[in-house]
């Protein structure tokens, strides 16, 4: 078979080989490493990780593009599985509430928050939205993410929910970045409902989940199951309904309050439960029982001043798998950068770099349900690699505030040169 593309003389190649599926406890700091590695790519397809040289059943020649690797740390392609991608506006001016003392919940009863960003994204045209989140996704892409999540929920009324999700499909289609989508019409309680709840949740049931089905503009179904905004018993009523469309379930859980939502995801076999900064043990101890992903993020509690952050070790002592995310949103977390969400990991929830590794990558994998074609380098795999300009992954998380990424290969395709998106590469 002939190569494509070759990564040679690795000096840290981050495989992250094994099972496809969620890693837990000590089975996070198991990455695959491999020094003096080297990767062989054909099409789209990784044919061959290893260490060395080439075994002779791969063949090169003058169209094979050689990239050196020494000195570089090479991993497969990070993956951010909690994203609002697809917005109106941006909220700058809560950053003066915040900093008077201000909390979220206060700040969306105020009618800012998500109910701000809901009145911007109504506005916005089609292609507003799609630049907007282009923009975002080229800055991703430059940052090592080639497979990204995105939510709705800036609508709260179909119309505006189907327009999100429609740009991300379309989004999906032409940018490099795969783009997942999930359906989050249960964000927030639009005003007009703010007395009726029930009677907005009959419209995200009978209205906006078969619709939203009749397209196929979601595989997960997203719902904010916090004081103030979706009460268990909502939450569940949500979910159960989602999955007769064939939606698999995740939950905003226990952001703020420890309302119980760690349980309920372990009830509705959830994908993930995320956030997750109050959960209580018993939840945690359920979701590790149910195999539920904990899918955290730690730039949301820096960026809200929770002065808390939820108890990854915890989790990982438990058996929980853990995944990490951006949350990138227009309020709570306005972040793109991955790399800053992996060095917060380090820093605030003391994982361990192997940790964070498996976290953005195989673990994230999961909690989007690609993990049979992403997450890990082996045969046979989408050929999505980020190479990083760093010895190990260590040093990605100690050296914070820059972007490592020298390159970022998305489906066999060379996408960023030396941190930078190939403009031929994007559409």
């Amino acid at each position: 078979m002939k190569a494509d593309i070759v990564v040679e003389n690795i000096s840290s190649l981050v495989t992250l080989e094994g099972d496809n599926k969620p890693r837990t406890g000590n089975e996070m700091g198991n990455v695959g490493l491999i020094e003096d590695g080297i990767i062989a790519i054909s099409d789209d397809k990784i044919i061959y990780v290893g260490k060395g040289k080439l075994p002779q059943d791969i063949q090169i020649d003058n169209e094979t593009k050689i990239i050196n690797g020494e000195g570089k740390t090479v991993t497969p392609g990070l993956i951010d599985p909690h994203t609002h991608l697809v917005h109106g506006g941006s909220r700058e001016n809560e950053l003066d509430m915040k900093l008077k003392g201000m909390k979220y919940l206060d700040i969306l009863e105020a009618g800012g928050g998500i109910l701000s960003t809901v009145r911007s994204t109504k506005e916005a045209s089609f292609d507003d939205l799609y630049n907007k989140a282009k923009n975002s996704l080229d800055k991703m892409l430059e940052l090592g993410m080639t497979t990204v999540e995105a939510k709705s929920g800036y609508g709260l009324d179909t119309e505006t929910e189907m327009k999100q999700l429609r740009v991300a499909k379309k989004l999906n289609e032409d940018h490099p970045i795969d783009v997942v989508s999930t359906f989050m019409g249960a964000h927030a309680i639009p005003k007009e409902y703010k007395d009726n709840v029930d009677g907005f949740i009959d419209i995200i049931i009978n209205d906006m989940l078969p619709k939203v089905s009749k397209e196929n503009l979601a595989e997960f179904c997203d719902v904010f199951c916090e004081e103030g905004v979706f009460s268990v018993d909502q939450t569940r009523k949500i979910l159960n309904e989602a999955k007769k469309y064939g939606m698999k379930p995740k939950i905003h859980a226990d952001e703020i309050e420890p309302l119980g939502g760690a349980e309920l995801a372990a009830e509705v076999e959830a994908v993930s439960a995320d956030h997750l900064v109050a959960a209580s043990e018993k939840g945690m101890e359920m979701m590790a029982d149910k195999g539920v992903i904990a899918d955290l993020l730690p730039g949301t509690c820096l960026n809200l001043k929770i002065g808390k952050m939820a108890k990854a070790r915890k989790m990982i002592e438990l058996g929980i798998p853990v995944a990490l995310s951006t949350d990138y949103n227009p309020g709570s977390s306005p972040t793109e950068n991955i790399q800053l969400i992996m060095y917060l990991a380090g820093l605030k929830m003391n994982m361990t770099p192997e940790e964070v590794i498996t976290a953005v990558t195989i673990n994230a994998a999961c909690s989007v349900d690609r993990q049979k074609e992403i997450g890990s380098l082996e045969e046979g795999k989408k050929a999505d690699i980020a190479i990083f300009n760093a010895p190990n992954i260590a040093y990605i998380m100690y050296h914070f505030g820059i972007n490592h990424i020298d390159k970022v290969i998305k489906n066999g395709k060379i996408v960023v040169e030396e941190g930078k998106v190939k403009k031929s590469q994007i559409i």
